[in-house]
């Protein structure tokens, strides 16, 4: 990962979509005056993102809100079209708010960009969880390989927040 703590979150466009169509937004707008959790996937619909990184936080949502974070962001080399079908796939669309980086630029940004053409991926992103202050990042747990789920976990990161 090319940035750390204390680090500005880098800007780029990134999607949502938004009453059926998609909308472009510069990420970084995206965490001006709150506190907020990001959280980094490779893939929707993948295994380790479905059944542990986006449920961990989905389960968790109530004590990370008692901690103060504001909102909760998760990003993946996707469309908007799939993030959100994802989103509401599995009953996450009012919690944690999906944005789609089709084109692996903002992951590209934070150099977390990886090669998974082995498993018929394509390029994607690294597992990763931050906390982000103002724009700030406070906080980093980038897992060493994307099909694992551990320091990025919600049950890991409270204690951090």
């Amino acid at each position: 990962m090319k940035y750390k703590i204390n680090d500005q979150i880098p800007d780029c466009e990134v999607f949502q979509l938004i009453d059926g169509n998609p909308k472009k937004f510069q990420i970084n707008n995206f965490f001006k005056d709150n506190k907020s959790i990001l959280l980094g996937m490779p893939g929707a619909f993948t295994s380790v993102c479905s059944n542990k990184h986006l449920p961990s936080y989905k389960d968790n949502i109530d004590k990370i809100r008692s901690k103060g974070v504001d909102k909760v962001f998760c990003i993946s080399v996707n469309d908007p079209y799939v993030m959100n079908a994802w989103a509401k796939t599995s009953k996450v669309e009012n919690e944690i708010i999906m944005l789609a980086d089709p084109y692996g630029d903002f992951a590209n940004k934070l150099g977390v960009l990886v090669n998974k053409d082995a498993k018929g991926l394509g390029m994607r992103s690294n597992r990763y969880t931050m906390i982000i202050h103002n724009k700030i990042i406070k906080y980093i747990a980038l897992e060493e390989d994307t099909g694992i789920c551990e320091i990025s976990s919600a049950e890991k990161v409270i204690s951090k927040i």
